[in-house]
């Protein structure tokens, strides 16, 4: 992650807060329960303990940085409507035509699929490029190439 705080989109912040959501139910839902202390566990027990004190930390190192990432989008301000950087909503067109929006996150959300981290082929290769530039990135089945139609907001086609 970069020194300066990196700006955020509506939807990766609206992605993040269902994830945080999500993970605070599913943290209270596991909730220890009381232990008999005047029974010993068996083997069985144990590493069910020990299956949920690793789930338990899972839960809170992923709240960690989902809410350090919430609190730096709000220190770092609005995404750039120049060029692609961190939290900017693109659109692109794909080789066969379609065309997508999307957001660059600095975290993956599995809650919206229109979230492209910048660590990914496509995220990564979109730094720093404006509307109009052809992008290059790699696949699993070899490079393919979009073309950057928008950054901010879903434009029109700027004709390149």
């Amino acid at each position: 992650m970069s020194q300066e705080p990196e700006p955020i989109s509506a939807a990766e912040r609206r992605a993040l807060e269902r994830d945080r959501d999500a993970l605070r139910a599913a943290r209270a839902a596991d909730a220890p329960a009381p232990q008999d202390s005047g029974q010993a566990g068996d083997r069985g027990d144990a590493a069910d303990q020990s299956e949920r004190v690793d789930e338990a930390t899972h839960i809170e190192v992923h709240l960690d940085a989902i809410d350090r990432r919430l609190h730096e989008g709000e220190r770092a301000g609005v995404p750039s409507v120049d060029a692609v950087g961190m939290g900017s909503t693109v659109t692109v067109r794909y080789p066969d035509g379609d065309r997508a929006t999307l957001h660059l996150a600095r975290l993956a959300s599995d809650r919206d699929p229109t979230l492209v981290t910048a660590d990914s082929p496509l995220g990564h290769a979109l730094l720093g490029h404006e509307a109009g530039d052809r992008v290059e990135y790699a696949t699993p089945d070899g490079r393919e190439t979009v073309h950057l139609l928008s950054v901010g907001e879903p434009g029109p086609e700027n004709g390149r």
